[in-house]
Formats: C-alpha cells, sequence, structure tokens
C-alpha cells in the first residue's frame, strides 16, 4: 500500500484545512487508518484514527472536539478536517495503515505516507 498525504500548509491560530490521505497500489479495505504527527523535537504522537469495520473513529484529547476523521471509499481516501487550530497544532502529519493492534501506537501501523507540513501562525 502506498499512502499519499496532502492538504497541509499555512494557517492562522482559529483556521481550519482538511488533510487527505490517498492510497495506491490497494484499497483501504480491512485496514484502519490512523493520523499522528510530529513537531520539531518531540515524537510521533497519535491524533486520530478510523476502524475499517464500523468507521468507528478515535481522537487524541488534545483534538477532541476540533477535528474529525472521515473517509470515502468511492475515493479510496481518509480525510482530518482540522478546525480551531491551535499554533500548537504545527507539526508534519502522516497517515498510517494497520491491519491490528492499538489504533494510537505508531508500532501497530505497517504502511506509512510521507507526512504533510501544518504551521498554525499566532
Amino acid at each position: 500500500v502506498q499512502l499519499q498525504a496532502s492538504g497541509g500548509g499555512l494557517v492562522q491560530a482559529g483556521g481550519s484545512l482538511r488533510l487527505s490521505c490517498a492510497a495506491s497500489g490497494r484499497t483501504f479495505s480491512g485496514y484502519g487508518t490512523g493520523w499522528f504527527r510530529q513537531a520539531p523535537g518531540k515524537e510521533r504522537e497519535f491524533v486520530a484514527s478510523i476502524a475499517w469495520s464500523g468507521g468507528r473513529t478515535y481522537y487524541a484529547d488534545s483534538v477532541k472536539g476540533r477535528f474529525t476523521t472521515s473517509r470515502d471509499s468511492d475515493k479510496n481516501t481518509v480525510y482530518l478536517q482540522m478546525s480551531s487550530l491551535k499554533t500548537e497544532d504545527t507539526a508534519v502529519y502522516y497517515c498510517a495503515v494497520r491491519r491490528s493492534g492499538s489504533h494510537s501506537y505508531t508500532g501497530s501501523y505497517d504502511y506509512w505516507g510521507q507526512g504533510t507540513l501544518v504551521t498554525v501562525s499566532s
């Protein structure tokens, strides 16, 4: 599976962005999809995930109520809608897919996209 994350950019605090994660080589079928982010000097952290079966979503406490992940199976794309952005949301955002394991653990994920930079200015 090859993943392509896109949609990052520069936005003012309080603004919104939508990230996309497109899969090629195969579909998302059977894979849970996760979003992670890594700020400079920090470890990669879990942001959100969506399960393949049932579409259940999970969010980190830091983004709950502000971010929403969803998928469009016809377009083979998963989205991360980010609203009310804060300067602390600045990071490189990655999408990844997993067959099993904890949705919030990076080691559970089998394939990763290249990352897209989100910069939130004050």
